[in-house]
């Protein structure tokens, strides 16, 4: 299977047929904005597949009028991991361009991928970042995305992970690994997963943040949490548990680390403060410390939002190590307690052909 997948990656040079993969569930007006942008690229798409996963809008619809080839699931939502493969089953290109539904793509996207994929055939899969303009208002949002966009131009380029929001990856490694783990019946991990079975076969990701979209969803402070520790932080803890291997790149690296240590002293010069005033003096050291970590984000913060903004973000940010490093320190703990159980297989028992 190997000598196959690389004769193809060989090839990336000489063919290149891009399908473009959108799994949607009542996309809405988001929606018709993603087929839109679509529509404007340099670099048209060889083909569009939206999976409809049970819509009851008129997604489907509207996808065809925009020239798709619409896959319907029926029943109840099956998650993106379940459509996106469904969608690379029917794909006849040699990238599989995976898309969220709630963004919209640059007019050089798709043009960007193909070139990297074309002048670097050593590399089996890349994802990009949301810009840093976010279209939708309010303090949640511009965090969350411009948090995004800052992390994915500050790592490493070598990735060992994936990003299904904006990423493409040559239908033959796509295949050779097994495509997404249909178990994640949620928007969750499941693209982490997938890129860390790809690294561990061997296969090179690319992180190219010049490669972007923007993000259209209208976070909550609500819905934030939700995504952040049910959908991430919980199932990622327990993959990195499983794998006996941290990574080092993304918002997992050293200076997160400590920046999430600092973010504890903080909260306990807070409280033990209350008993003995004098630790309070240690707020004003270990804010500074948090500052000194994070410096540059806080001054992009401020460049994009002003000074308001960044004091809000700095709370915010805060928060999510607080939070973050507390379901990691849980559940860390927690399998130390925990009789191992036998494994499991490591995709879902249907997969792409």
């Amino acid at each position: 299977m190997r000598a196959a997948v690389g004769a193809t990656i060989a090839l990336g040079k000489i063919r290149m047929k891009l399908s473009v993969i959108i799994p949607v569930r009542n996309g809405g007006v988001d929606f018709q904005t993603c087929l839109q942008a679509l529509a404007a690229s340099t670099r048209a798409p060889d083909e569009i597949i939206v999976v409809d996963d049970g819509s009851t809008d008129a997604s489907a619809n509207l996808a065809r009028e925009f020239g798709a080839r619409v896959e319907t699931l029926t029943g109840a939502a099956h998650g993106p991991a379940c459509a996106r493969n469904r969608g690379a089953e029917i794909a006849q290109g040699d990238v599989l361009v995976f898309l969220d539904a709630d963004v919209t793509a640059h007019a050089d996207t798709l043009a960007r991928i193909e070139k990297y994929l074309s002048d670097q055939p050593d590399v089996a899969a890349l994802f990009g970042s949301y810009d840093d303009r976010p279209p939708k208002p309010g303090l949640i949002a511009r965090y969350k995305n411009l948090q995004h966009h800052y992390v994915h131009h500050h790592s490493r380029r070598e990735a060992s992970t994936f990003w299904a929001g904006c990423g493409a990856i040559r239908r033959a490694v796509f295949n050779a690994v097994g495509g997404f783990d249909e178990r994640y019946a949620r928007p969750s991990i499941e693209d982490i997963e997938l890129g860390a079975r790809m690294k561990r076969a061997g296969y090179r990701i690319w992180l190219c943040p010049d490669v972007q979209v923007a993000h259209l969803k209208k976070w909550t402070l609500q819905s934030l949490l939700r995504a952040d520790i049910f959908d991430r932080a919980i199932p990622w803890t327990r993959l990195i548990l499983s794998n006996a291997q941290m990574p080092t790149d993304l918002n997992l690296d050293t200076k997160s680390r400590v920046s999430a240590l600092a973010a504890w002293a903080l909260l306990a010069f807070v409280v033990l403060g209350f008993i003995a005033p004098v630790l309070w003096l240690g707020i004003i050291a270990t804010i500074a410390l948090l500052l000194a970590l994070n410096f540059d984000l806080y001054r992009f913060f401020a460049r994009r939002g002003g000074l308001i903004f960044v004091i809000s973000a700095f709370g915010l940010h805060t928060f999510y190590f607080l939070y973050s490093s507390f379901v990691f320190g849980s559940l860390l703990v927690a399998s130390k307690f925990t009789k191992p159980c036998a494994s499991k297989p490591g995709r879902a028992a249907r997969q792409p052909e």
